[in-house]
């Protein structure tokens, strides 16, 4: 949650700031002088960070689910999870990540052929379409980080998910959209949450963030004058 709304935070208030970041990319890709390897890899870092944060909180939720349940259930259902991320989710996202190397390795094939012409199409088309797809990835990505958050704080606040659960089951009763209505109240209702949670963290790590600059600055101020003492003796 953190993360996400540090994001929407910056993308709203630092927007000059964020497109000069863009631009030294650009720069850096057109540089020959830049290590393109280390760039990658930092983002790749980021991602992993995030991906593993998303899997703890999948877990956490996993384990509200099935927390009163036998010790074998709960292990046979950790198991699978598990199994399932590791497979189907990242083994999907390594297949996203490596879409525009293989948009490329298609788009460079040599050969006048029928089918050489069909793959070069193919590979300019996912060069082309893999920006868009990780932007919206993106998007989703940060909107999974409030719902997931959202969705553990609420688990863990008796009150509020049971207030959550009246308004479901009041809405539910409007005509023609009352089911999907109740339907949405929960998912609406975690996003809400994980938005004003990363939002107080935001500003909380902003404060300490603050409070530390201050104090350091002080204590640079204050350790100054004890050096030119110690030089005026």
């Amino acid at each position: 949650m953190f993360r996400g709304f540090e994001k929407i935070w910056h993308l709203l208030v630092h927007r000059a700031r964020e497109d000069e970041h863009r631009q030294e990319l650009r720069e850096a890709i057109v540089d020959p002088a830049v290590d393109l390897r280390a760039v990658e890899k930092d983002k790749i870092k980021g991602a992993i960070r995030t991906d593993f944060i998303l899997s703890a909180e999948i877990i956490v939720i996993a384990l509200g689910i099935v927390g009163t349940a036998a010790f074998g259930v709960r292990v046979a259902v950790l198991v699978g999870i598990a199994l399932l991320m590791t497979v189907g989710v990242y083994g999907l996202v390594a297949g996203i990540v490596k879409i525009d190397d293989a948009g490329l390795y298609l788009a460079q094939r040599e050969g006048d052929g029928v089918l050489t012409k069909l793959q070069r199409l193919c590979g300019r088309g996912l060069l082309a379409f893999a920006p868009w797809l990780m932007k919206l990835l993106s998007v989703l990505g940060t909107a999974a980080m409030f719902l997931v958050g959202g969705g553990i704080l609420v688990h863990g606040i008796p009150w509020l998910e049971h207030a959550i659960k009246g308004i479901a089951a009041q809405v539910a009763g409007v005509n023609g959209v009352g089911p999907a209505l109740s339907a949405m109240t929960p998912m609406l209702a975690s996003l809400l949450v994980g938005l004003v949670a990363g939002a107080i963290a935001v500003a909380l790590v902003g404060m300490g963030r603050k409070a530390r600059q201050v104090l350091r600055q002080r204590v640079l101020r204050g350790a100054v004058p004890d050096e030119r003492a110690k030089e005026a003796d």
